[in-house]
């Protein structure tokens, strides 16, 4: 498989988790449980097909980042749950998709990196595109208002894993990422344990078998071939490509569930989404 054609198939794939996350009817802990625990022995069964080992030593050096990763990839995928639970699939992504900005906001600050005129000038036309996506729902719309909050919080997560994991070093693919999926359910299932408990085995066995595609071909194969495409592709096509999981999730919402976007919030996504791609553009 060419690596373009794996990283397409990647976005395409976590475009769609909004469609699984948003019905079945488990808290978001929980779905995100279940699919680290799924992808990472999804992955691990690959690990060792191949033949390969764990290598310890790079392990332990970087195990505070691994753990702190984890962490911010538990917050991550809880919140956009939640998000994807509380709003309809367009709101979810677009507010997550915020990440980009926080990014760039905080490079210059976390990564040394010089902030030039035209990225500020992106990060205000995506803040403008924020606000109409945000403004788009009355005070009615509580509902969607918090899940939109909710992506946003997503963001921030994602934004911590981001630059977490630019601190790993000398860690391969896919031994990174089982060992991060690893971690993050040890620390999701204390979660669950101390709140709410397990839930699994009240719901029906459709939605079961549901959560374990979920973790398989999200978790597992977006995973695999997220990876497997990022290694043979160049920095400015990843940027690209990246832009089919927003679209994804919005052709979903719109085309296939027949969730209704104002004028407000196609206005707003396409300056967001624009803004952002073009700044993604010019950093690689």
């Amino acid at each position: 498989m060419s690596g373009k054609l794996a990283f397409v198939l990647s976005m395409i794939i976590f475009g769609a988790v909004g469609v699984f996350a948003k019905f079945i009817p488990l808290s978001s802990s929980e779905i995100a449980f279940w699919m680290s625990i799924i992808g990472s022995c999804f992955l691990l069964a690959i690990f060792v097909y191949k033949k390969e080992s764990f290598s310890r030593i790079t392990i332990v050096q970087n195990k505070w980042p691994l753990m702190l990763s984890s962490l911010a990839l538990c917050g991550n995928w809880i919140f956009l749950f939640q998000a994807y639970k509380e709003t309809t699939i367009a709101n979810a992504a677009l507010s997550y998709y915020f990440a980009p900005v926080l990014v760039i906001c905080l490079s210059p600050i976390i990564l040394k990196e010089k902030l030039v005129g035209r990225k500020i000038v992106y990060v205000g036309v995506a803040l403008i595109g924020l606000f109409l996506i945000v403004q788009s729902q009355s005070i009615d719309n509580s509902g969607h208002f918090i899940g939109i909050v909710y992506g946003l919080i997503a963001a921030c997560f994602y934004t911590v894993l981001t630059f977490t994991n630019k601190r790993i070093r000398g860690l391969k693919e896919p031994e990174n990422t089982i060992i991060q999926l690893s971690l993050a359910a040890f620390f999701l299932c204390l979660y669950i344990v101390g709140t709410t408990g397990f839930q699994v085995m009240q719901i029906s066995f459709g939605f079961v078998l549901v959560l374990i595609v979920l973790g398989i071909v999200h978790a597992g194969v977006g995973f695999f071939l997220f990876f497997l495409g990022m290694s043979q592709l160049k920095g400015q096509s990843i940027a690209i490509l990246s832009y089919i999981d927003p679209l994804t999730s919005l052709v979903i919402s719109t085309m296939i569930i027949g969730e209704q976007m104002t004028v407000l919030q196609i206005l707003g996504a396409v300056l967001l989404l624009g803004s952002t791609l073009l700044s993604e553009l010019e950093k690689t």
